[in-house]
């Protein structure tokens, strides 16, 4: 009885230790800064999984480069399996890389209940390679392009929907 105890508090703490993990981590506001300190420093984007079924440096399009890498944090993961929409707090990160494989900008998508009702509740941010913000919040551009596939949530790497 006494090991048994002993392993539910072990399980108990274990599970609370993680809790408090993940409450240091907690997502950002719609906020370019935010998000970028976030992906980068609080929860490093490169050591989310990749988006199913792509490997790094995939073929991509223009405006996103030629070779694309796309990391997903757990929210969009489960969104994408799930295939019921974006669930809020999805993170989407692509790396564009230019033929040569030089990185030219990361791109970022995250859904945000209530950010953009217009659009997806989608706040879009664009940056380069030493960190500086190109384009952030409601960008005509992405929003634009994207709104082609509207009924995906916006997205042309795979379905979510």
């Amino acid at each position: 009885m006494k090991k048994m105890l002993a392993v539910v508090f072990s399980m108990v703490l274990a599970a609370g230790l993680v809790s408090v993990a993940q409450a240091g981590t907690k997502a950002p506001k719609a906020d370019a800064q935010q998000l970028h300190e976030y992906i980068t420093k609080q929860n490093p984007y490169e050591k989310w999984k990749l988006w199913p079924g792509k490997g790094k440096l995939y073929k991509g399009t223009e405006p996103h480069g030629m070779l694309l890498t796309t990391y997903v944090n757990d929210a969009a993961l489960n969104s994408i399996k799930a295939k019921k929409g974006l669930k809020n707090g999805a993170i989407i990160v692509k790396e564009n890389y230019m033929p040569d494989k030089k990185l030219a900008a990361v791109t970022v998508l995250y859904k945000v209940q209530g950010y953009n009702s217009k659009a997806g509740d989608l706040f879009w941010m664009k940056y380069l390679p030493d960190g500086k913000i190109e384009a952030s919040g409601k960008v005509d551009m992405c929003i634009g392009c994207h709104a082609k596939v509207k009924d995906n949530d916006y997205l042309f790497t795979g379905t979510v929907q």
